[in-house]
């Protein structure tokens, strides 16, 4: 090292030693005017116990409150008792058909061919790809129903794994949203908005009831591979205005499940730790000096990844599941990346913790040829979702795990395109579709909402989006109306102006 950048990197740490000097407690305190308020703050957050701490001033048990990574004491959650401690949330990407896997419509098969009444249409908003058809005719499911279980729930005959399950599933077919194509649907769904830049519900939840596993995530994505359909986008795992700790991580099959993850090839990473104590050391002279909370974001990001670089190897691993479990969810759950894999995966992560995972399967969204793209789908997803619920089931881990399965919207009774006896297409439709949930605090064996004869109106007990919303948050002991986070000068929340718990759902 030259004399010149020895002087420079001695007159930097005098710097740093002198902006330390400078950026003492009392001086924080009086500089950022806290005093009064940070008072307030510790009796609001009902720490007063911890001002008899020995060893530490009045100040800095103050401040331990104000920067303590616990949202449970900053947020005072949950606000009631919650029923789930955890969610899987099974996103079927493109609009899975209704009618054609669980919303049941005999009276459709002496109707194959006619125009679908106006009546029952109303002033129903279609697309650009079918709103120009001279006829809308009506295409019945070609495949066959039956009853099953105690509850004698209605299932096609393409989803027969499912069908052993639907004493432990909660439908709602009177599901419904606000948008009719898919990236806002999509969005909407997953983030309350159809606009993106709002923060996805695995981030609400990251930030409101903090995380269960110090090394890893409270919020992880896995994408099915080789997806076809719409593209799925990082914002709908994003965190929007929240803080950045909050964002979504994606779990990618292959060598490096998380990207920049693995240390670069020839560093053995022994000084990583010491790397990172200096860093931590620079942003908090950062932080303290102009108040940025991106900057305490960006620091426990950093320590997240480098406590991941040891625990994602160990939880992606799969090698200790036995014969048995991998027959149960299917011969693609030996093959990493596949929906069945992710499922299983889904599972072993909430094993370590994990408060929230998303899983997006794309490949619903059938315009066209509908009875063979809906049956080849249902062949890639049916047995391993029933596999996960029977095996959180089998590991008592069901009760106090919510299962969520649904897509964005449902599909139209009327066919899109050219109808004939094996073949017909369907479009969007947003007035009436069909989820499930399954698990804590949700009804087992039970049905929810009725569409008409046409699968195309709810006529009774409709749920809106924002209604799911709630009800979710309510299950996780969280009320949707108090977890807010003010941006730009607006208090915004998942629910965003509106919503409303559906107890009728609720156990």
């Amino acid at each position: 090292m030259c004399s010149h950048d020895h002087d420079r990197l001695t007159s930097n740490n005098r710097d740093l030693q002198q902006l330390e000097k400078q950026l003492d407690r009392r001086h924080f305190l009086k500089k950022t005017s806290l005093g009064l308020g940070a008072v307030a703050l510790v009796s609001l957050l009902k720490t007063e116990n911890m001002l008899a701490s020995a060893g530490k001033t009045k100040e800095e048990q103050i401040l331990d409150a104000f920067n303590s990574n616990s949202n449970r004491n900053k947020l005072g959650l949950p606000h009631h008792l919650p029923k789930a401690k955890r969610i899987i949330y099974l996103f079927q990407s493109g609009g899975p058909s209704q009618m054609d896997l669980f919303d049941y419509k005999p009276k459709l098969t002496d109707m194959f061919g006619k125009e679908l009444p106006k009546s029952v249409m109303g002033k129903t908003r279609l697309t650009g790809m079918s709103g120009n058809q001279s006829t809308l005719p009506i295409a019945p499911s070609k495949f066959n129903f039956k009853q099953y279980g105690e509850s004698r729930a209605w299932v096609s005959e393409i989803m027969p794994h499912t069908a052993e399950i639907v004493d432990d599933l909660c439908f709602i077919k009177g599901m419904q949203t606000d948008q009719i194509n898919h990236t806002p649907a999509i969005t909407f769904m997953q983030t309350g908005h159809q606009l993106p830049g709002r923060p996805a519900i695995g981030s609400w939840l990251s930030y409101g009831l903090g995380s269960d596993n110090e090394n890893l995530p409270t919020f992880i994505t896995l994408v099915s591979k080789n997806g076809k359909g719409q593209p799925l986008k990082a914002a709908l795992w994003g965190n929007g205005f929240l803080p950045t700790e909050h964002q979504g991580v994606q779990f990618r099959s292959g060598k490096d499940p998380v990207l920049y993850l693995s240390d670069p090839q020839n560093y053995d990473g022994n000084d990583r730790r010491h790397m990172l104590d200096y860093l931590s050391h620079l942003n908090t002279l950062q932080s303290d000096s102009f108040g940025d909370p991106e900057i305490q974001a960006r620091m426990a990001q950093y320590e997240m990844a480098f406590k991941m670089q040891t625990s994602v190897p160990e939880v992606t691993d799969l090698s200790d599941e036995s014969d048995a479990t991998f027959e149960m969810y299917g011969k693609d759950s030996r093959d990493p990346g596949t929906y069945a894999a992710n499922c299983l995966m889904a599972r072993k992560l909430l094993e370590k913790g994990v408060k929230f995972v998303q899983l997006y399967h794309q490949g619903w969204d059938q315009h066209n040829h509908c009875p063979n793209g809906v049956k080849s789908q249902a062949r890639k997803t049916d047995q391993a979702t029933a596999a996960l619920v029977k095996d959180l089931k089998q590991r008592g881990m069901l009760e106090d795990t919510l299962v969520i399965w649904g897509g964005e919207f449902g599909r139209t009774v009327y066919s899109q395109g050219l109808l004939t006896k094996e073949n017909y297409g369907r479009d969007h439709h947003p007035k009436a579709f069909t989820m499930w949930m399954a698990g804590a605090g949700v009804k087992p064996g039970f049905s929810y909402g009725e569409t008409d004869d046409f699968s195309y109106n709810v006529i009774k007990d409709p749920v809106h989006v924002h209604d799911f919303h709630a009800t979710l948050l309510h299950l996780l002991g969280v009320d949707h109306e108090r977890l807010t986070f003010k941006s730009q000068g607006r208090r915004y929340r998942l629910t965003d102006v509106h919503g409303h718990v559906v107890k009728d759902l609720l156990t």
